[in-house]
């Protein structure tokens, strides 16, 4: 079987479990929302920790849940990433230094996982089980309640600005859809030989005498909720290339499956809950053509022969796991970068300069196609009213978007959400290239102008463009473990995350506030559903992207693909 062959096959099983799944997912994921009946098990957690399942919250009382909640959960991981050497199970591995661990805890926590050591060797087991596994169950089920909460304040018409409980929301996604789904994926890892072990290590000699020590751990579990949840970390440090955590390449289809089938479905579980399915549709629509146009741009350029090398090769194999190959490799990459899952099988540093690119351009369009789990939605969802209102500017009418009102409080909230990740890019990329010690972190640089020194530059908007977005993938040839890396990448991660959650509640708080005036009739613009809006939505959100990162694209992937 070709190459060629092989990725059709992949990418058509990758598609077809999708459109199998979507709509009995989907629809019960907005019943698990939707339901005011508690299980057991959850109504003795609710008791545990005080809260009334049946009070409402307004989004400042959903927004400080959410704040608190994260800010508890990074002093925990912090607190136990720094105490793990005196902790049962720590294989002789000492506590992590205390900015490293003041940026693993935040990246956890803000559902990044970007990680700047490697994992077998640094986090102990217990570190892992207790700390990593359990942050990449709860990050995962916070975005899923923020994009719950919009969808409430959206299709609310009583006016009283509720947006459900934060902690029921956040209770039902971890125990409901996360749990399940991932023992499920762990299941088929397992049975395909990825590592699962109460051991922390295998001995073994090599035929020559040496010895030889492999890390194990209960790995397979904690691979599948990285990957459910759009988280990305590893318990190797090669990632979903080590052939413990991604062992076949049926494994790395399920694992593309994995990073995708969440955010996907949830556009089907927004259309049952605003009670129009098309409109799901239309945003489903809009995810697969930029998520398919990624893809082809990325598995063309991966698939040239530039150079003595890859012609020797046959396609562009460096930095590949060959078990996957280009196809392979191509599929995980741009889901990856399309989601905030950040997960890589394959090392993006090595990708040509258009396809490298392209994973880059993937992330600074807000991680939209299909994104992050509940983030990929609720920004889809901000660009969908910002389309509207610019629909409205261009024809002199009130935009309205699902029968609410767009008014200055609206548009202005969005437009901070819009703003909040160019800015931490940006201002991150342009700090950190004019310090003096930054040459020294870079795997590539040389002359000003040089190519060494453009893609120097790209790896370093990239490091931001990851950490902005929740994304936590890297170009490897940056070293990001300075003090600097440590703190500006930490604190990327932590505005990057909850201002814009912040902002979106902010929003669903207006919208649920709106009351629709009995008998009124609807002046909307245009219906927020079908091929038209659908294509003024997909403008929308490249114009945004474009005009905002195209200059600094210029002197980075650009340049270097040129």
């Amino acid at each position: 079987m070709t190459d060629l062959s092989a990725g059709i096959l992949q990418l058509a099983a990758v598609l077809v479990v999708l459109a199998v799944v979507y709509v009995p997912l989907g629809d019960y994921m907005a019943r698990v929302y939707e339901s005011v009946k508690d299980s057991p098990p959850e109504r003795l957690l609710y008791r545990v920790i005080g809260v009334d399942p049946r009070a409402n919250q307004t989004w400042r009382g959903y927004a400080l849940s959410v704040l608190g909640f994260s800010g508890v959960s990074i002093l925990v991981l912090y607190a136990l990433q720094r105490l793990q050497g005196h902790l049962p199970w720590s294989d002789g591995k000492p506590g992590m230094s205390p900015a490293v661990a003041f940026n693993t805890a935040i990246s956890f926590v803000a559902n990044t996982n970007w990680q700047s050591y490697e994992p077998e060797t640094v986090i102990s087991n217990l570190s892992q089980m207790l700390g990593l596994a359990v942050a990449n169950f709860l990050s995962a089920a916070v975005g899923m309640a923020v994009a719950i909460a919009l969808i409430r304040g959206i299709v609310s018409r009583r006016g009283n600005g509720v947006l459900g409980n934060f902690w029921v929301d956040l209770v039902r996604g971890t125990v409901r859809i996360l749990l399940p789904l991932a023992l499920l994926v762990a299941t088929i890892l397992v049975f395909q030989g990825a590592v699962q072990s109460w051991h922390t290590a295998a001995e073994f000699t090599t035929v020559d005498g040496t010895a030889g020590r492999v890390p194990l751990g209960p790995f397979a579990s904690q691979e599948a909720i990285k990957l459910l949840g759009t988280n990305g970390g590893g318990t190797y440090g090669a990632n979903s290339a080590h052939p413990f955590s991604n062992p076949t390449p049926l494994t790395n289809v399920v694992q593309v499956l994995a990073i995708l089938i969440i955010p996907v479905c949830l556009t089907r579980t927004y259309g049952t809950l605003v009670r129009d399915r098309r409109q799901g549709l239309t945003l489903l629509g809009v995810m697969a053509v930029i998520w398919g146009a990624m893809l082809a741009l990325v598995w063309t350029f991966e698939s040239r022969t530039d150079g003595i090398a890859s012609q020797a090769a046959g396609a562009m194999l460096e930095g590949k796991e060959y078990r996957f190959g280009i196809p392979g490799s191509a599929l995980f990459a741009v889901s990856t970068t399309g989601t905030s899952t950040g997960a890589v099988n394959a090392a993006h540093d090595s990708f040509a300069a258009a396809s490298g690119g392209g994973l880059l351009w993937n992330m600074l369009l807000g991680e939209v196609a299909p994104g992050g789990v509940g983030s990929g939605l609720y920004g889809l969802l901000v660009l969908a009213i910002i389309t509207v209102f610019v629909g409205g500017l261009l024809v002199g009418r009130s935009p309205e978007f699902a029968g609410k009102r767009i008014g200055q409080k609206e548009i202005t909230v969005t437009a901070l959400y819009v703003l909040v990740m160019p800015a931490l890019v940006l201002a991150g990329s342009a700090v950190t290239v004019l310090l003096g010690s930054t040459p020294e972190a870079l795997g590539n640089d040389g002359a000003r102008g040089s190519d060494s020194a453009i893609h120097g530059f790209s790896e370093i908007m990239y490091a931001y463009a990851s950490a902005a977005n929740n994304n936590g993938s890297a170009f490897g040839g940056l070293a990001a473990t300075n003090d600097w890396f440590q703190i500006s990448l930490g604190l990327a991660m932590l505005f990057g995350r909850l201002v814009p959650i912040v902002l979106v509640l902010a929003l669903a708080g207006l919208l649920a506030r709106q009351k629709p005036k009995q008998n009124e009739t609807s002046v909307s613009l245009l219906p927020t559903s079908g091929i038209l809006y659908g294509s003024l939505l997909l403008g929308t959100t490249l114009l945004v992207a474009g005009l905002t990162f195209f200059p600094a694209m210029a002197l980075g992937p650009i340049a270097e693909a040129l």
